[in-house]
């Protein structure tokens, strides 16, 4: 008999809507992850320990772990604590670099963790990967998706609108990623999985055509719902292939040669649209360009600081973040001089939108 149907691992909640945070303890409760609130709260710096005062009348027996972040170190760190004594569940309270620490910690001791997102700067708030750095490199680290995501519209109001407005930049670069994984199956035979393609495709696309802005909360809440989906793309495939190619080994590059650049997010978008512009493709090069300066988003080195000789090098660097990753850069293989040509002609196309 063939096989009729898949299983796919999804969270067990997602909730994006203002007043989200408020039910938190129902939520745990309902999904019966933690029906006493007996869970580690793990919260950064900014919203993240306001959040938890909030839901402490509603998890009585939470403790609350604050974290810097963004570090495997910082991850390792906190799991060691989270042994101290039995947890029903890890509550990641904050942005990126505080809910991938949370997943990887939860992770290493098969934990549920719920994502509790208080901005919208990258796809990690319901992805099955943690982004930390190790030895001064940002490396992607497999871990079980979210139980539950929630994303409070209010706390994203009040957080800081460029990290947000990042997450824009995060979204469309699945147009190239999924370029670049299309390219990966004619050269290499790759096989692509169209449902983690779809679920990557929907967002970004509707990213490019919503109108609004970030003030806007259907607008908010269409990017919100794209970065989910981005995840569940990952999730489905079992690797970030959906959602990450040439993009992100430039994003990882900048990162590891000249970090505090740009976030995650801003350097995402710059990198797509750069990879974009080597394919060829004009039609896809102009909507992603759109986009991005209707947003306000770099789009040329420039943009986030860089000059040209360091997008050089870190276009040259790029594919050494990503060894088995096959993309527009591995398939061009340029040299310097071929980039900086390359460059040079994108800034003018660039400047001509």
């Amino acid at each position: 008999m063939p096989l009729l149907a898949r299983s796919v691992q999804t969270p067990l909640h997602i909730d994006v809507r203002r007043g989200a945070v408020a039910d938190l303890g129902r939520i745990l409760a309902d999904g019966r992850i933690s029906a006493g609130g007996d869970v580690a709260v793990v919260v950064g710096p900014g919203q993240g320990e306001r959040i938890a005062e909030m839901i402490r009348p509603s998890l009585g027996s939470a403790d609350v772990y604050t974290t810097a972040g963004g570090t495997l170190d910082a991850a390792l760190e906190l799991a060691t604590k989270l042994r101290s004594r039995s947890y029903d569940a890890v509550v990641g309270i904050g942005g990126g670099k505080t809910v991938d620490t949370a997943k990887y910690a939860a992770s290493r001791w098969g934990l549920p963790m719920v994502s509790v997102a208080t901005s919208l700067a990258n796809d990690g708030i319901a992805s099955p990967v943690a982004s930390l750095v190790h030895d001064g490199i940002k490396n992607s680290y497999g871990v079980h998706i979210p139980f539950g995501v929630i994303v409070d519209l209010d706390f994203v109001e009040h957080g800081p609108e460029l990290v947000n407005r990042a997450g824009i930049g995060d979204v469309i670069s699945n147009i190239s990623a999924l370029a670049d994984w299309e390219l990966g199956r004619e050269v290499r035979g790759e096989p692509v999985d169209g449902l983690a393609a779809s679920l990557a495709r929907m967002g970004a696309e509707a990213m490019l055509s919503m109108p609004g802005d970030m003030t806007d909360d259907a607008f908010v809440t269409v990017l919100a719902e794209a970065l989910i989906s981005s995840g569940l793309a990952m999730a489905v495939c079992g690797s970030s292939r959906p959602s990450s190619g040439g993009c992100h080994e430039i994003m990882h590059a900048i990162d590891s040669l000249f970090p505090d650049t740009a976030s995650h997010g801003e350097l995402a978008g710059l990198g797509a649209l750069f990879c974009t512009f080597l394919r060829g493709d004009e039609r896809r090069f102009a909507q992603m360009s759109d986009c991005l300066a209707r947003h306000s988003l770099p789009r040329t080195p420039a943009d986030v600081g860089l000059t040209p000789e360091q997008f050089v090098e870190a276009v040259d660097f790029a594919p050494r973040t990503r060894p088995d990753r096959y993309t527009i850069l591995e398939h061009l293989a340029m040299s310097q001089d071929e980039i900086r040509r390359k460059l040079d002609d994108y800034v003018d196309a660039v400047a001509k939108r």
